[in-house]
């Protein structure tokens, strides 16, 4: 079946605020199972509105409207989709006692009389109690098409299709969609989809669907299935060869685990510290680790050193190294990470050392050189690498490749 989101409201149009119900029931919906084609985002004007919804209509099974149930006279959903399906609205006495009881429940003394234009329903809709505010959603069935009309307010919308519109949903459509998240890192996109370019041109059910994040590739697999279970045995042998595939490159196949928490999760597993001492980062990378869930475990201090003076003070770099070499360079890099894993007595570290740019950057050691170094139990690899982004491109992209060099250090001292 096929599902159509139409957002309603002019504050859309205007930027005066981001658009998330549609991001949400986009989700939820492909979720269910639903395939959608279409969305719209239309003002609060009647004509541009009963256009929208007569298009949509004529094209998908179900309509999804967000926005424009509230009690002032520019909110014109519920009215403009009753007279596209030929309608009459009738005051419904459970919504009216549903919005005396909210407001009770709110400790307003008067309900004022625009209020009442809520509980006007159109004739034969089914209603979807609001327990988070007063205007109620609505379900419209009529010549196999079906109209779900639901509040703007996000903390309104999100239980209502949960308790409510979820399940109906179900109903029409019992087949839902189920996915895993495999990801990867230390690869890159384009040799990632060539890895699996024959299953890509095979697949039927589960698919597969490459996504790039900054130093790491996402594989998307979903299957159509009945229910989990077996939407799991369908995506089990995808899943089996893509770890044939791509081997330790997968930290994981969790949607919600991040490279960082795979590596905190594999230190403390261990009993194991790490350290990191930063120039061009000034602090992105202990930041990202910190943002793991039990970092305190596994991580007790670590280093921002920016001038020379710092990195000699703080991780022992030798005077003749920054002299001979200079601080961007493979021998500085190295320096860092033996000496940050000494100082901070932790089994590993990472170091970074760069010219993030705009400025700083010559023939010889241009904008966007960075050496990474990474020291595990007194071994020591170094990478250089050449980002091409800007400032703020050139140490995102370090700090990914840095805990990628981690992990892949980490794995090899297993």
């Amino acid at each position: 079946m096929t599902v159509e989101l139409i957002s309603v409201g002019t504050e859309l149009l205007l930027g005066n605020i981001v658009n998330t119900n549609a991001a949400y029931l986009a989700e939820r919906c492909a979720a269910l199972g639903l395939s959608c084609y279409y969305q719209s985002v239309v003002g609060d004007n009647e004509e541009r509105l009963k256009d929208v919804v007569r298009r949509g209509l004529s094209r998908s099974d179900i309509l999804i409207l967000s926005g424009g149930l509230g009690p002032t006279k520019d909110d014109l959903t519920k009215e403009v989709t009753a007279e596209v399906f030929g309608r009459e609205l009738h005051e419904d006495a459970h919504t009216k006692e549903r919005i005396e009881e909210y407001f009770r429940r709110v400790h307003t003394d008067q309900v004022t009389p625009n209020n009442w234009k809520q509980a006007l329903v159109p004739e034969g809709a089914k209603v979807i109690d609001n327990h988070n505010g007063t205007a109620p959603g609505l379900i419209i069935e009529g010549d196999g098409k079906t109209a779900i009309l639901l509040p703007g307010p996000p903390n309104e919308i999100r239980p209502m299709f949960e308790r409510d519109v979820a399940p109906y949903l179900n109903g029409l459509n019992p087949e839902g969609i189920y996915s895993k998240m495999v990801k990867i890192c230390g690869i890159g996109e384009s040799k990632a989809e060539t890895m699996i370019a024959d299953l890509m041109d095979a697949q039927s059910n589960p698919t597969i669907a490459p996504y790039a994040k900054t130093g790491e590739v996402h594989l998307r697999v979903t299957a159509k299935a009945l229910g989990e279970e077996e939407a799991d045995e369908l995506m089990r042998p995808v899943i089996e060869e893509l770890y044939h595939r791509f081997g330790d490159k997968i930290f994981t196949t969790e949607e919600e685990v991040t490279l960082e928490e795979a590596i905190v999760e594999f230190l403390d597993k261990r009993g194991m510290t790490v350290t990191t001492a930063e120039s061009c980062t000034a602090g992105l990378l202990a930041g990202r680790l910190m943002n793991a869930a039990g970092a305190s475990n596994v991580y007790r201090e670590g280093y921002i050193t920016y001038a020379d003076e710092a990195k000699e003070k703080l991780l022992g770099v030798r005077h003749e190294t920054l002299m001979r070499f200079g601080a961007v360079s493979a021998q500085t890099a190295e320096e860092m990470a033996r000496g940050a894993a000494g100082a901070a007595g932790a089994d590993a570290a990472v170091s970074v050392t760069g010219i993030a740019g705009p400025g700083g950057g010559t023939d010889e050691k241009p904008v966007g050189l960075v050496y990474i170094g990474c020291c595990v139990k007194g071994k020591v690899r170094v990478e250089e690498f050449h980002f091409t982004g800007n400032r703020a491109k050139n140490r995102e992209y370090s700090v990914a490749r840095a805990l990628t060099l981690l992990r892949e250090e980490l794995l090899r001292a297993d």
